[in-house]
């Protein structure tokens, strides 16, 4: 079921691609470009920061999800899906978190 709300939330995205920013927040994201999207992003990021230092869950399943969904914005921007993201969590499964980031120096 998550990734059922992923592909509509990726549909959804899409189409305001073409929506008008007046009537769409995500439309506006997108007519602000890069720069906004990740300024949202930076605001919600720390916002997880802030919430994560609390006790309440609620909060921070609150900011998770804003600052998800904005990361997923950004990446519609570029044209890239949820799928890649899934796809590279997929491939760090069996590689430890000390070996995998040693391998990204690399890069």
């Amino acid at each position: 079921m998550e990734v059922d709300v992923l592909h509509q939330l990726a549909a959804i995205l899409e189409q305001r691609k073409s929506a008008d920013p007046g009537s769409s927040y995500v439309a506006k994201l997108y007519a602000g470009g890069m720069d906004l999207i990740r300024k949202k992003i930076g605001e919600e990021a720390t916002e997880v920061v802030i919430a994560a230092g609390n006790e309440d869950d609620a909060a921070l399943i609150h900011e998770v999800a804003d600052l998800w969904f904005h990361s997923l914005v950004a990446l519609s921007a570029r044209n890239l899906g949820h799928e890649a993201v899934l796809a590279e969590l997929g491939r760090r499964f069996g590689v430890s978190g000390i070996e995998e980031k040693a391998s990204r120096r690399g890069q």
